[in-house]
């Protein structure tokens, strides 16, 4: 009977319902543009972050991560990798060497980061770097002396393909040592930090130049199928690593500039789309309100013949229920061909954006949305939650007067 009189009540004011109805429509496009630019950039940067070189978490020896260095290696480190690779919820385990090094032609320098990969491993689903190969390949010989580098340091010392870089880096006994490479691949990502203060070497190279032994490297990468699982499977493996003397770090803490901006950011959109909440919840309240105030006479006759105030109260509740849920309705007929039109084309915004980075990270200048089931969830509990919440005080000042009065006063 009460969700009968609610419907019907919300309908006597057809012009003001269908506005509030739009209102809450709106609402819901904007919480699913915003967030679902959220969830796809968000995803993309911490991705592309961790296919940089150090994964959505890192295993490495206890201590590394308060003094880096080369004089700290990950013992029987491809036994961790092939562990690691057997568990569900890792995509890929990859063991790496990295470290500072200064790359020299005849007659330029530069400093710079090299990681040693083994290039039976390395993918560019894996790794960004192989992703923006732009002339060459990377080298086959996970013992050879090829090195891939990037386009700022390439222009810097003046390097092609084929042509001689020698290395110098400080090995795990803290002495200084060279070597000679030949230049086998280019890349660009369009970030120049990157592109002109990283290089590639072979895993089994690498291993021989610092003094390391062939199970040995500084951190094995591990790479998931989703970020937002790195901190629970980091909990997951800390128990045993801790017994091994190895410890397990999050991109958060391998990359923590990108990791906080990428926070700061939600934060700023989330406090966006509670402001575009306060508005739709002020627009709920009016409408449910102003039909509260016209129906004072009605009211006051339905508690003189018996009507208690609490069945007054869940009768305007439920009206404010209903504004949520054909609101949500709505809005979801209205978004929905938007959202599939966002999640496969985009919007290219190259010409504004070309170049744009986060933390070091390139952003993807196509504005996508990808919106993971529980954001979704999350807007439409967000949207019953400020439709009903808007609807309490109505409900209150329904019941709140006596009938006697309530009818003199009419």
């Amino acid at each position: 009977m009460l969700f009968r009189i609610a419907a019907r009540n919300l309908w006597r004011a057809k012009r003001r319902t269908l506005i509030t109805l739009f209102t809450v429509a709106f609402g819901v496009w904007l919480a699913v543009t915003f967030t679902g630019t959220g969830d796809y950039t968000y995803t993309n940067i911490l991705d592309t972050g961790a296919r940089l070189g150090f994964g959505h978490v890192t295993v490495e020896a206890a201590g590394y991560a308060d003094a880096p260095g080369l004089d700290r290696p990950l013992r029987g480190a491809r036994e961790v990798a092939a562990t690691l690779q057997a568990r569900p919820d890792v995509s890929r385990a990859i063991p790496r060497v990295v470290g500072q090094a200064m790359f020299a032609t005849a007659s330029k320098s530069v400093g710079g980061m090299f990681f040693g990969v083994d290039p039976a491993q390395e993918l560019p689903a894996v790794n960004t770097l192989l992703a923006g190969l732009s002339e060459g390949a990377l080298f086959d010989d996970v013992d050879g002396r090829g090195v891939v580098v990037g386009s700022v340091m390439a222009e810097k010392l003046g390097l092609r393909l084929g042509k001689r870089l020698v290395y110098t880096l400080v090995d795990e006994e803290g002495q200084i040592v060279s070597e000679v490479a030949r230049v086998s691949g280019i890349f660009k990502t369009g970030v120049d930090e990157v592109d002109g203060s990283i290089a590639l070497l072979p895993l089994g190279r690498v291993q021989k130049v610092v003094g390391y032994g062939p199970d040995e490297a500084t951190h094995v990468a591990i790479f998931l199928e989703d970020h937002r699982e790195a901190q629970a499977v980091a909990d997951a493996l800390r128990p045993a690593a801790a017994r091994a003397g190895e410890e397990v770090r999050t991109y958060r803490d391998t990359q923590p500039e990108m990791a906080g901006m990428v926070e700061l950011d939600r934060s700023m959109n989330y406090l966006f789309q509670a402001l575009v909440g306060l508005l739709i919840g002020a627009g709920v309240l009016n409408t449910i309100l102003m039909s509260v105030l016209e129906r004072r006479r009605e009211f006051g006759i339905m508690m003189a013949i018996g009507s208690r105030p609490a069945e007054l109260f869940w009768m305007v509740v439920l009206e404010s229920v209903l504004v949520g849920l054909a609101g949500l309705l709505v809005g979801a007929v209205l978004t929905a061909p938007w959202y599939v039109y966002m999640r496969d084309v985009g919007i290219d915004f190259t010409q504004m954006m070309e170049g744009s980075t986060a933390g070091g990270v390139l952003i993807d200048p196509v504005m996508r949305i990808t919106l993971y089931p529980e954001s979704a969830a999350a807007i439409c509990a967000a949207v019953l939650l400020i439709t009903v919440g808007a609807g309490l005080y109505p409900a209150w000042q329904a019941g709140r007067e006596p009938p006697v009065e309530t009818l003199k006063a009419l």
